[in-house]
C-alpha cells in the first residue's frame, strides 16, 4: 500500500473513535509525514498528533491506532527465533530491564510475552485463517509482572530514588511493559485480521465517547478528568453566543419611524435591546444505578459552568427528590464521593430505593416548584424508567408551565426509549428528549440547547 493510502486509512481509523479531523488536518499530516519521513518512528508519531490532534484526552486512542498502522516491526518477533527463555528467565530478564530503565530490551520483552505466553488456538503456519490469535490478557495473566513491582522498587532504590519513588516509578514502568503488551498483541491480530476490524472493535474509546452507562471506574475516573477542559471549550462557545445576541430583535416601529426620513424606505433598521442578565439552570437528576453516572458528570460540567448562568439550583432524586445544590457547589469534596454523599446525605432515598419518577415529580412541584421561574431553563436528567409506576405528567406539566425552556436528558440509546418499563414516550409528548450517552453528546446538547 502507498503511504497516501496508508495515512488515509489511518485517518479515517481516527475518524470512527470519534476524533474531528477534517481534511484540512489531513493535508497538514501528509506535509508532516513528508518532512519528517519514517527514520525516526517517535517523531513520526509526534508530528502526526500535533497536525491531527484537536483536543486533550484523545492521545491513548491516537497511540493505540498509531501502533497499528506505523508499527514498530512486522511478523515474529526475532527472539522467539532462538532459544526461547523459560517464564523464570523471562521475569527476571524483565526485573532486570526494568529496574535498569533499558527501554529496547523492555520492548523486545513485551514481544517476546506476547510469542511465548499469548497464543492461543492455532496460529501456526497451515493453520485456518481466524483460527487463532494473541491474547495480551493471557501473557500478562501469566506473565504477572505487577508481583514484580517491590523487586524492581529495591534494586532502584539503591540509586537516584528514595523508597517511595522508587516503588512509584516501578509501578509506572510496569503499567507501561503492560500498554507494549497489548500494543503487540494487537498489532500481531491485526497482521493476520485485518487492521481496520482491530482499529475499530481492539481498541479502547476515548474517553468522551465511552457510554456513561456502561464505564468501568477507572473510565469514570478519566470522564472526571476532562471536566473542566470540556467547561472551558463550553463557556467560550457560550461567551460567542452571547456576543452574537447582543443585538436584539427587528423594532418594528422605531424602524417604520426611521423610515420616514428615507421616504418609507427602511434604509436605518432599529433593533430592540436584548434583556440584561444571565438565564437561571436548575437541574433535576435521577441519581439510582447505572444513570448516577450521567448525572454526576452533569452536575459536575454544570457546576464548572456557573459562571455564565446567574443562578444554578441542583435537585437529586431516586424515590424523593432534595436539593443537592450546596452538595455539587463543595469545591473540597471529592468528585469521585458526589452521588455516594448524595444517597447518604441528601434523603433522596425515602422508601424501598427503586426509581420513582411520579414521586419524585411530586415531591419537586410541592416543595421547589419556587426555584423555577420565567428566565429558568430546567435540564431533567434520567433514563424515565419508572420501574411500573405512574409518570405522573401532571408533575411535569406544571414544571413545562412555569419555566422558560425544560429539555430531558436521556444517557440511554434511542433505540431503547420506550422498552420495557420505559415512560419516555409519554414524557416526550410534554418535553424535547436528547439522546447523551457520552461526553461528546453531552457537550454538543448542552452548549447547543443552553441560553445565553
Amino acid at each position: 500500500m502507498t503511504v497516501p493510502g496508508r495515512l488515509v486509512e489511518f485517518v479515517q481509523a481516527l475518524r470512527e473513535h470519534g476524533l474531528q479531523i477534517g481534511p484540512g488536518e489531513t493535508i497538514d499530516a501528509a506535509g508532516a509525514v513528508s518532512v519528517l519521513g519514517f527514520e525516526d518512528r517517535e517523531q513520526l508519531r509526534h508530528g502526526l498528533a500535533a497536525t491531527l490532534l484537536r483536543r486533550s484526552g484523545h492521545e491513548s486512542v491516537f497511540d493505540a491506532i498509531f501502533d497499528l498502522y506505523f508499527p514498530l516491526a512486522t511478523g515474529a518477533p526475532q527472539v522467539t527465533r532462538d532459544e526461547a527463555p523459560d517464564l523464570v528467565e523471562l521475569r527476571a530478564q524483565l526485573a532486570d530491564a526494568l529496574a535498569g530503565g533499558d527501554d529496547a530490551l523492555v520492548a523486545q520483552l513485551a514481544a517476546a510475552t506476547v510469542a511465548l505466553l499469548g497464543a492461543y488456538g492455532q496460529v501456526g503456519e497451515g493453520s485456518a485463517p481466524g483460527s487463532g490469535g494473541w491474547s495480551a490478557h493471557q501473557a500478562l495473566e501469566r506473565l504477572r509482572p505487577q508481583t514484580l513491582i517491590a523487586a524492581v522498587a529495591e534494586r532502584m532504590a539503591s540509586g537516584e530514588f528514595t523508597d517511595r519513588l522508587a516503588r512509584d516509578e516501578a509501578r509506572r514502568r510496569v503499567a507501561e511493559f503492560e500498554n507494549r503488551v497489548a500494543a503487540e498483541a494487537r498489532r500481531r491480530v491485526a497482521e493476520m485480521r485485518g487492521r481496520d476490524r482491530i482499529a475499530r472493535y481492539s481498541i479502547p474509546k476515548a474517553a468522551d465517547q465511552r457510554d456513561f452507562i456502561t464505564a468501568n471506574r477507572e473510565q469514570l475516573a478519566a470522564l472526571r478528568r476532562t471536566v473542566k477542559p470540556l467547561s472551558r471549550r463550553l463557556a467560550t462557545r457560550l461567551a460567542a453566543r452571547r456576543r452574537h445576541a447582543r443585538r436584539g430583535a427587528l423594532d418594528l416601529r422605531r424602524t417604520f419611524r426611521r423610515s420616514l426620513s428615507t421616504g418609507g424606505v427602511a434604509m436605518r433598521p432599529a433593533f430592540r435591546k436584548p434583556r440584561p442578565g444571565r438565564p437561571e439552570i436548575v437541574l433535576l437528576c435521577d441519581v439510582s444505578g447505572s444513570v448516577a453516572s450521567f448525572a454526576q458528570f452533569t452536575l459536575m460540567l454544570v457546576e464548572a459552568l456557573h459562571d455564565q448562568f446567574s443562578r444554578v439550583r441542583a435537585f437529586a432524586f431516586v424515590d424523593a427528590t432534595a436539593e443537592v445544590t450546596e452538595l455539587v457547589a463543595d469545591n473540597d469534596a471529592d468528585p469521585a464521593r458526589l452521588v455516594e454523599r448524595i444517597l447518604s446525605e441528601a434523603g433522596v432515598v425515602r422508601w424501598d430505593g427503586h426509581s420513582n419518577y411520579g414521586r419524585a415529580l411530586k415531591d419537586f412541584v410541592t416543595d421547589s416548584l419556587d426555584a423555577v421561574g420565567p428566565r429558568t431553563s430546567v435540564l431533567v436528567l434520567g433514563d424515565a424508567r419508572t420501574n411500573g409506576g405512574d409518570p405522573n405528567l401532571p408533575a411535569l406539566r406544571q414544571i413545562v408551565e412555569r419555566a422558560r425552556r425544560t429539555y430531558w436528558l436521556n444517557p440511554e440509546p434511542r433505540g431503547s426509549w420506550g422498552s420495557g418499563d420505559s415512560a419516555t414516550e409519554a414524557y416526550r409528548s410534554l418535553v424535547d428528549m436528547y439522546e447523551c450517552r457520552n461526553a461528546d453528546q453531552l457537550t454538543h446538547v448542552i452548549g447547543r440547547l443552553l441560553p445565553v
